[in-house]
């Protein structure tokens, strides 16, 4: 069936038709059945009154149709921008950066892009909550969620991967570029102390580097993780 329904329609304007009827206030304005509308190649003229009230009442439900399909649309993207955000902080969760992560590797390795994971976790974290409270520790996360955030690219991705570890993707970026940034990072945040009930708590972070070279999320991970971990033992 071929309708031209690119023309209002709300009745026939013809005589013997029905007049053009008022939409209620706030509903769209009817569609017009125009004689250059065809059904099976059968014109407008032809139509009888309750062929023409069926096309009328078909094109209504269809555009009813369409704005519903459009709402749903606009809330599941809505929800899946929901479902990657962190419930503490606004950046993104580990499902959301470990998708990403699998990304960037299959582009290097496809491509030969370079781009580098920072493994990062806050140092002194459990010490902070066994004598401030939990309700500190939620606010350090936020206050070192919020200096990475500020001082990456946009281009870059930050996600907290559980507890007090983030994890930094930065995209064109080797090894060298990924040591320099990270230390940058950890520098931006122990110049920023945290001030909790007019209480200032350092605070200070470890964390180790991997370049995309190929392989999986959960092994890029596990390297970062493993460097962070032989800097924080080297340190201590």
């Amino acid at each position: 069936m071929k309708i031209d329904s690119s023309r209002p329609v709300a009745g026939v304007s013809r005589g013997g038709g029905r007049r053009p009827e008022a939409g209620r206030a706030g509903a769209p304005a009817p569609r017009r059945i125009e004689d250059s509308a065809s059904v099976m190649g059968i014109p407008e003229a032809e139509f009888t009154p309750r062929v023409r009230e069926a096309i009328v009442t078909l094109m209504a439900e269809v555009e009813s149709m369409r704005r519903d399909l459009e709402q749903a649309q606009r809330r599941i993207q809505e929800l899946e921008q929901i479902a990657d955000l962190d419930p503490l902080v606004p950046i993104h969760n580990r499902r959301a950066f470990v998708r990403e992560l699998d990304r960037a590797i299959s582009y290097a390795e496809r491509y030969g892009g370079a781009a580098s994971l920072i493994y990062m976790d806050v140092n002194g974290l459990k010490a902070i909550n066994d004598r401030h409270g939990h309700a500190a520790g939620d606010e350090v996360i936020r206050h070192v969620a919020g200096i990475l955030t500020e001082n990456v690219r946009r281009s870059d991705m930050i996600g907290r991967l559980g507890g007090d570890e983030f994890g930094i993707l930065l995209a064109q970026a080797g090894r060298e570029v990924a040591a320099f940034k990270a230390e940058q990072l950890a520098a931006a945040i122990a110049a920023r102390p945290f001030v909790f009930h007019g209480e200032t708590i350092p605070i200070s972070v470890s964390h180790g580097c991997h370049t995309l070279v190929g392989g999986d999320p959960a092994r890029a991970l596990d390297a970062a993780d493993k460097e962070m971990y032989a800097r924080k033992r080297a340190i201590t």
